[in-house]
């Protein structure tokens, strides 16, 4: 797998590079219904569109790509076992993951060239518990979860991992550890970004201020 940090910081202190959008809303735009995502039981589903329909997602990737995105999104904002269980789709984890980043990293590269390259960011959602705020998982179990989304989508070829829509710095600081793991089995690194949500009365759902959010994090 090719290594592009070097050129994805070099490229950070020239100029601000820009994501894309929503996926989940630009897939309902697509009107859907249970056959595109593999019968009614997995109806709202998106993580699984990858493999029933990896047109539509490739059509998202390059609808953002062609609106000037320098970084695209993998379809993987649910994409723990602990959100596919929901589907009946834990065991799957990693292999959709893996099918998630190579659709990504297969339209990043088609609209990359020398003077814009295009890059893959590992989308890693906040899953339905929070270890604050809802509980029904331990830090281990969660940090599992994210170990084995993280890994596929590391072997899929993503450049950078965005922790994304945080709202519990426990279960961001589970993803990151998660991380660290994955890179130690596998013997390289890739960038990490966090966002965090902020609610409107001014902290996340478990309580964190943004302040508060930046210092738990200083230290990665």
């Amino acid at each position: 797998m090719t290594d592009r940090t070097d050129e994805l910081r070099a490229l950070m202190t020239e100029r601000v590079l820009v994501m894309d959008g929503a996926t989940g809303t630009m897939l309902q735009s697509k009107n859907l219904g249970p056959a595109d995502f593999g019968g009614p039981d997995l109806e709202g589903c998106n993580e699984i569109l990858v493999e029933t329909r990896p047109d539509v997602i490739l059509d998202v990737h390059r609808a953002y790509l062609a609106a000037g995105a320098d970084i695209i999104e993998t379809n993987t904002f649910g994409g723990t076992p602990l959100v596919l269980a929901e589907y009946g789709l834990g065991d799957r984890a990693e292999a959709l993951n893996t099918r998630a980043a190579e659709l990504a990293r297969l339209a990043a590269d088609e609209a990359s060239t020398v003077k814009k390259p295009r890059f893959v960011a590992g989308s890693v959602g906040p899953t339905t518990k929070s270890l604050v705020v809802t509980g029904g998982v331990t830090f281990t179990e969660l940090r599992e979860h994210f170990r084995r989304q993280i890994r596929g989508l590391v072997a899929g070829g993503v450049d950078l991992l965005l922790i994304e829509t945080c709202q519990d710095t426990l279960n961001t600081k589970a993803a990151l550890l998660a991380a660290e793991d994955v890179f130690a089995e596998a013997g390289e690194r890739r960038p990490v970004g966090v966002s965090g949500t902020i609610e409107p009365m001014g902290t996340m759902l478990a309580g964190q201020t943004a302040e508060a959010l930046a210092v738990s994090l200083d230290h990665v």
